[in-house]
């Protein structure tokens, strides 16, 4: 088994408002501009020189009017086209997301995860990103990630192995009490994922928490979550959502 002594420890601590109600419920309903070309033609004869010259002015005017109400529709039809576009990507982002949760796409660092409404994000150093429950600050979210040589969480052993070896080494303070309860190995995509789930008791409180690792990339990723001990029952399919979501992509 490689070794894991070299990881670092973890640091503790649209206008759309301006628009008709049923624009914004996407019953809209355009009237389409006709054009038409009125014309005009004295009767031969016509001893009436002033009318002739008053239709004139008021074709001219009835011209102007359409011509005018034809930009509007235009200008109107590509906003409301717009407006619908937007309105159908954000639909399909909100399907991809579970209810209750908010999800996080990392690009630059090739991974995502989705972690409970409510809860907000924190800066911690040596954590690529943190997100917590400000009133239970026990129940968090965090990602960390160290460069490696290796390309599958494979080689350095057996889900059971690391796990023990970054529980007592890098997840729990070393004056913890700690113990593994479960670890198992999935796979997503062809890529292998280590789960497991673990205590760490601290003189005044225990926490429960679950951990999810992976290697890609040129880097290790680790996703830890949890929650006071007293609080398990009532988050840990919260939890197990968040550590399930957890995938990474190819950078």
């Amino acid at each position: 088994m490689a070794s894991l002594h070299c990881l670092p420890p973890v640091q503790k601590s649209l206008f759309i408002n301006s628009l008709p109600q049923k624009l914004h419920g996407r019953s809209v309903c355009c009237r389409a501009g006709i054009s038409f070309l009125v014309r005009a033609e004295r009767a031969r004869g016509s001893s009436v020189n002033g009318h002739a010259c008053s239709s004139e002015g008021q074709f001219t005017k009835l011209r102007w009017k359409i011509r005018l109400g034809r930009r509007q529709l235009l200008a109107g039809s590509a906003f409301i086209t717009w407006i619908y576009l937007a309105d159908m990507n954000s639909m399909s982002f909100a399907a991809e997301t579970k209810k209750g949760f908010l999800s996080v796409s990392d690009k630059k660092d090739g991974y995502s995860f989705v972690y409970p409404f409510g809860w907000q994000e924190v800066v911690i150093d040596g954590q690529d990103k943190v997100f917590k429950d400000v009133i239970e600050p026990l129940e968090n979210v965090s990602v960390n990630m160290i460069p490696t040589s290796k390309e599958d969480i494979r080689d350095f052993g057996s889900p059971q192995q690391i796990a023990e070896t970054l529980i007592k080494k890098v997840l729990a303070p070393s004056n913890q009490r700690t113990k593994l309860i479960e670890a198992s190995e999935h796979d997503i995509d062809g890529k292998a994922y280590y789960t497991f789930e673990f205590v760490a008791q601290a003189p005044n409180y225990t926490r429960h928490a679950l951990s999810t690792i992976a290697v890609a990339n040129g880097k290790f990723y680790t996703l830890t979550t949890g929650a006071n001990e007293r609080r398990w029952e009532k988050m840990k399919d919260k939890l197990r959502t968040v550590v399930d979501s957890f995938t990474i992509s190819k950078v």
